[in-house]
C-alpha cells in the first residue's frame, strides 16, 4: 500500500520568486536566481534553519532536477 503525495505548496513557489538571500555572497539576490553552485555549496555544508533554508533547499532541488522553467510564469507576476 502506498502512501498518499502531500499536496505541493504554491505559496512556497511563490516564495523563490519573491523573497531575497538575507545574508551571504548573494545578499538581496532572489532564492530563484541564486546560482547552482552556491545552492550545491550550501547542500554540502548543510541547509541554514528556518524558512530559508527550505527555501534554499527547494531551489537546490528545483535547479538539480532542471525544473527551474516551472517558475518561469511566476516571475511575470
Amino acid at each position: 500500500m502506498s502512501l498518499p503525495l502531500p499536496m505541493p505548496d504554491a505559496g512556497l513557489l511563490l516564495e523563490l520568486v519573491s523573497v531575497k538571500m538575507p545574508f551571504g555572497k548573494y545578499k538581496d539576490t532572489l532564492i530563484c536566481n541564486i546560482p547552482v553552485y552556491y545552492l550545491e555549496w550550501h547542500q554540502r555544508k548543510g541547509f541554514p534553519k528556518g524558512r530559508i533554508g527550505v527555501l534554499l533547499a527547494t531551489m537546490y532541488e528545483i535547479k538539480l532536477n532542471g525544473l527551474d522553467y516551472l517558475l518561469t510564469p511566476l516571475k511575470k507576476k
